[in-house]
Order: C-alpha cells, then structure tokens, then sequence
C-alpha cells in the first residue's frame, strides 16, 4: 500500500471490526476499532476542508488517548499537515516552545479533544493567537459512509512535522513525508520484526517521533493493534506498563533505557510473582544512551517472569531520519564490548578484557551509513570513531523553513565526493558491521585534553549509591576560568534511601570512585531532590539548561560541593553580618 490513507481504507473495508487502538487507564480500557477510527477520521477531515487549505498546518494538542488518533488521520485525509506538540503546560518555557511552534510552521489551527479545549483556549488567548482556530474533534459532526474521501496524497507531500527536543527560541521541524514514512515503515519491519498479528504496547508520548511512528502509525498502516497508556501512569506506577503487556499478551513493547532501569528497580517482588511476561518478543530500547548495566540489570530481573534477554533490541533512530536506523540483531542477546576508555578517547575503539561496556545498536536495514571525520569530512574505517551520517528514503528533505540549516545538516558531502548525507551530530563506530554510539558532538568534553562522554560519568554516578538508584544526573562542563574547564556532577538524590549516610559523605564518595574511574579529579558534585535534573518532552538529558542553572546559581540543591575556582566564579559570597 502507498500510505497510511491507502492502509486504514484498506483495512477499515475488510476487518471493519477488528480493535486498532486500546487505550488503557486505570481500571478502564476503550477501544477504536478500524471502522470507527475512520469514521471519526473523516467526520474531522470534513470539518478541516470547510475551514482550511491543503498543506495548512494543525497543532495537535492532546493528552494520550484515543481522540489524538482520530485527529492525526482526520489530518491526512483532509491533506492538513498535523503537528504532534506537548501540551503547553502552565510553565512559561513549555508554553514558549509551543508558541515557537506555532510560529514557526504558521499553524492556522490547534485540535485538541473536549476536556482539553478550555486549557488550550486559555493558552491561545493568553499567546495572542487570534489568527488560529481551537477546536475539540469530539464536536465535529459524522459523515456519511457513501460520502466518505479518500485523497491522493503526492508522496513528496509532507505527512507530518516531528518538531525535535531543542531550545524553545528555535524550534525546528522535521518534514516527514508520506515517502519518507512508507520506507521506515519498511526499515523498522525488518529491524523490529514487526508483523500485522503482532500487539504493540507503548506508554511513550504521542507527540514523539518513537510513540507516533513506531508503536501507534506502524501498526495501523499493517493492520495490527496498538495498546495505549498514558505516560503520567507509567512514571507514577512503573508496574502498570508490564501488567499491560501481561494483560493483552503484548509482543513488542520500546521504551528509553531509563524506563527499563526503573522497572528493574521499582517492580517488588510480590509484584513479580504476578507477572508472566513470555508473550513480550521485542523489548527495543531506544532514544538516549543504551547502558549494558541496565539491558542486564532488566533481563535478570524478569527471567522469573518469563522475558528472554533475546528479547531485548538496543536501538538507535532519530526523528530527521523519520524515525529507525538500526536495531539489535532477532533471536540474540544484546552484543555488549568492552572497550579501552582510554583508546576511546583518542576516538579508537579497541576492543579489552576489562573497561568500559559499550552496547551495539545492530545494523541499519537498507540505509548507507557513513562514519565520517566531522572535521574533514574522511570517511573513516571501522574502529575509529566519528560522526554519523545516514542517506536514504528514510531520511527527510530538511526543517521546516530552513534552507540554510537544511544545506549544512541534510545536504553534507564526504572528502571523496558523495553527496546527500545527513549529518546526525552523534558519535558512532562501526565494529564487525554493527553500530556502537558514543555519544553527541555537542556533549562531548574536553577536560586537560581528554575527551569525556557525560553519559558515561553520568552512568558511573548513577550506580553508586542506592539513594541514586531510578533517578537522574546530569554532567557538564564550566570555564574555572577559561581557557581551563572543570567538570560539574549533578545527581537526583531520593533522602529516604540515604540509610543515614551525610550528604557530604556522600559527594566524598562521588569524587573518590570517579576519581579512581577516570583518572582524573572532580571538584564539583551537586545534589538535587528528585525530578529537578531538565529533561526534552521525549526524556533526554537537558545538560545545556543543567550548565545555564549551575552558572546562574538556580539549581537549589539540597547540597553542593564546588571547588574553590568553581566557587569564587559563580557564587556570590555569603553576606558578612554587621556584628561579625
């Protein structure tokens, strides 16, 4: 089939009964099944016709749930590009990114479902939106069967923008086109072993490039079924995501690395006890660093309950990609190497008998994948590591209205000449055919002329102490004064699981081991209560905002130790009292 407009038609006409969507919550489930997906689809795409153009722009504004399907393919076929966002919560930065949105792909519409319109209302009359309609999907009048369109869509037209996680002063949206969409469906087949008579169960947000594509579009466009829960249960209840999958005999199941460590962390034992996870085949863990700790940590954890570490698929996409590259190879366990850190960071990747774990991503289905010398732009052999650069079907045309990033970022050429690459900013190496990631260009460290990976350091803290354990860290890098930089430790701390140890006791600890780990001092550890290290909407470390609230004093630690030039430079001294 063509598309997922060709796909739905299809499937609604000849299993019309067939459940597409569960979305679960609590003790209730609603279903949606084929039919009723695309008689709901039509009754909006009838209602966008009468008020827009083909190729306008529609923010979807939703909470997870059955009303952003029906508003994503009422999109598609009325020919408006849907736009997943977040919703624009009462923070001030969240609201100005979804304005930045807004601003930026000319939205002349926000849909939203009815118990949601008064919240998006108040934001759109509050951001002086006054050339954009709201409207709630559930007030939109049926259509008749006989009356139904099915359009033509050019397969160079845009199916949606997947805005990325970036600042909010310059937002930038991938144009994912119906072509780029059918050959990633392809891709993620092949590397997830996604069948039609398969069950996807997602908890990931809606509004992100790995719960849009992956876990609700795929399935829709191959017949199948999508089980739907709302991130807020996952993270409140980890417990409930792992009930879910039990409970509709679920087979793939993607999720961020952090999810899989809190599962692993959180779940009783009790808990166990009444779980049978056999029926789960992929388990793909994607969208930030994949720690061989955790894939280990999950797999030993559940064995009782029957999930095979063959299940578990390390994964590496990005959302200019449309969404999947590579993924862990079917029927075997992650392939986890172990590395001299100190070849790796002289970019060698040489495989030793002790180091550092590193956790292949498998390879890419069809996609040429280069790694290239960011600096000259050499394609380098395996074993060496550089940047990543994919070109393919799969691969977008660029950002929405940015020719000039366009040029640099999709347009790249190599030293010998070849041309049409995307440039990913991410640090890879290619080792007996399959892809390891290192890390990102723009996160990578130089401290006394070594590189170091934050996620690395960010790992090592994060295992250190049960206090740490399912929390967040953040490393990052400040001038102490420049042209010298000093290497900064944040760290969640949850005080309930001290068991009477003193926090400087404790950032004593952190110093010694990352010491004796990376060969090197650090001056500064800082704690911070749970939920307060700066995250994207789709999970990602924020470690840029983490440095903006270290050097401006805003992280309101709950203890911090700073070496003295750390301290002189970016904390104001304690005010003396008259008396002293």
């Amino acid at each position: 089939m063509r598309d997922l407009i060709e796909a739905t038609a299809h499937h609604a006409g000849r299993t019309p009964q067939a459940a597409a969507v569960v979305f679960a919550t609590g003790d209730t489930e609603r279903v949606l099944t084929y039919r009723q997906l695309v008689a709901g689809a039509q009754a909006v795409a009838a209602e966008l016709r009468r008020t827009a153009e083909p190729g306008d722009r529609a923010l979807l504004l939703f909470p997870t749930g059955l009303e952003f399907v029906t508003a994503f393919l009422g999109c598609l076929y009325a020919r408006v590009v849907p736009v997943p966002v977040p919703l624009p919560d009462r923070g001030s930065s969240q609201r100005r990114r979804t304005s930045g949105v807004v601003a930026d792909c000319g939205a002349r519409l926000l849909l939203t479902d009815r118990a949601t319109l008064p919240e998006v209302a108040e934001f759109a009359e509050q951001e002086q939106l006054t050339e954009v309609r709201c409207l709630a999907v559930e007030e939109v009048a049926e259509v008749a069967e006989a009356d139904w369109v099915w359009p033509a869509a050019d397969p160079q037209d845009p199916a949606f923008l997947q805005y990325t996680s970036g600042s909010t002063s310059d937002p930038k949206g991938v144009v994912v086109s119906h072509a780029n969409l059918r050959h990633n469906f392809g891709e993620l087949r092949a590397i997830l072993t996604l069948e039609q008579q398969h069950t996807v169960c997602s908890w990931a947000p809606l509004f992100h490039d790995m719960g849009l594509i992956a876990a609700l579009l795929l399935p829709l466009y191959q017949g199948g079924r999508t089980v739907l829960l709302p991130p807020t249960d996952f993270i409140r209840r980890p417990y409930t995501w792992l009930r879910l999958i039990q409970r509709h005999r679920a087979t793939h199941s993607f999720a961020p690395n952090f999810a899989y460590n809190l599962c692993a962390l959180s779940v009783t034992d009790q808990q166990l006890a009444e779980l049978d996870l056999s029926s789960w085949q992929v388990a793909a863990n994607g969208a930030e660093p994949v720690h061989a700790r955790t894939l280990a940590r999950f797999a030993e954890r559940f064995a009782a309950a029957g999930f095979s570490a063959t299940a578990l698929r390390p994964a590496y996409g990005l959302a200019e990609a449309t969404l999947g590259v590579t993924a862990g190879i079917p029927g075997r366990a992650p392939n986890v190497t172990t590395v001299d850190p100190a070849e790796l960071e002289g970019n060698v990747f040489r495989p030793a008998p002790t180091g550092l774990e590193l956790v292949s991503c498998g390879r890419p289905a069809s996609l040429d994948l280069r790694i290239v010398d960011p600096a000259d732009h050499r394609v380098l052999p395996d074993g060496q590591v550089g940047e990543i650069w994919l070109r393919g079907d799969s691969v977008s045309a660029g950002y929405w209205n940015k020719p000039e990033v366009n040029a640099r970022v999709f347009g790249a050429a190599t030293a010998d000449g070849s041309t049409g690459y995307l440039r990913t900013g991410d640090l890879g190496v290619v080792h007996d055919g399959e892809l390891y990631v290192t890390g990102r260009i723009k996160d990578m460290m130089t401290i006394n002329g070594r590189n170091i990976y934050p996620h690395d350091v960010e790992r090592e803290v994060g295992e250190l102490h049960r206090s740490f354990g399912g929390l967040q860290g953040s490393v990052f890098s400040v001038p102490a004064p420049a042209p010298l930089e000093e290497l900064v430790v944040v760290q969640e701390v949850r005080a309930a699981r001290l068991d009477g140890t003193a926090l400087p006791e404790l950032a004593q600890a952190v110093k010694v081991e990352l010491r004796r780990s990376l060969g090197m001092a650090v001056g500064n550890v800082v704690f911070l209560k749970p939920g307060r290290v700066s995250r994207t909407t789709s999970g990602k470390i924020q470690r840029s905002r983490m440095r903006e609230l270290f050097v401006n004093g805003a992280l309101e630690p709950l203890y911090e130790e700073l070496s003295p030039r750390a301290r002189a430079r970016y904390r104001r001294p304690e005010p003396v009292g008259e008396g002293a």
